[in-house]
């Protein structure tokens, strides 16, 4: 594994080159990941994940993992993913793992939640693209905050600060997202 003393230690300029585009493509399939949860994006959110991605011991495909997560996103309401600390560790030039430390912000009906989470990620370039092949939510805490924001009036900011936004309900993916399960 490397570390990030020695990060591209060893490799030639182009494999340092290749280092460093990789190490943002695996960042931005990481923050896309996010936003495609957070906006219920399930058509994109399948295309960030190898197509043989194992979902669990008996099932594994983009099918198997949308069936899995839709289940996982229709039990909670808004969720807001923040990614915090990322490292990254290739084992060779297309293959890595990464930890991912994130903060989440979760409606669960009228409660509202604050998570502390860890991604184990694995990772592999396949033609051109970075995708995951395996993604592991760790949680060191949910905890309640007990006055759910989502129920506040409408902000209208700038005017306002203190209430409820926008997003995620004005975005296209969201609507259909719940339409379907209406």
């Amino acid at each position: 594994m490397s570390s990030s003393n020695s990060f591209g230690a060893g490799l030639s300029s182009e494999e340092q080159l290749d280092r460093l585009c990789s190490t943002e493509a695996i960042r931005q399939l990481v923050a896309n990941y996010s936003h495609f949860v957070d906006s219920r994006d399930l058509d994109s959110l399948m295309e960030l994940f190898v197509e043989d991605v194992r979902v669990t011991r008996e099932t594994s495909g983009r099918v198997a993992l949308r069936e899995s997560l839709e289940q996982s996103l229709s039990e909670v309401g808004t969720t807001i993913l923040k990614v915090t600390t990322h490292t990254i560790d290739f084992t060779d030039s297309d293959h890595a793992t990464g930890r991912v430390y994130a903060h989440g912000d979760i409606q669960i009906g009228g409660r509202w939640i604050h998570q502390a989470i860890r991604y184990d990620d694995r990772y592999e370039r396949r033609g051109e693209t970075w995708y995951f092949t395996g993604r592991r939510h760790q949680l060191w805490y949910g905890a309640d905050v007990g006055e759910n924001p989502v129920g506040y009036p409408l902000a209208n900011w700038p005017e306002n600060n203190v209430g409820r936004g926008t997003l995620p309900h004005n975005q296209p993916t969201w609507q259909e997202f719940w339409k379907e399960r209406s």
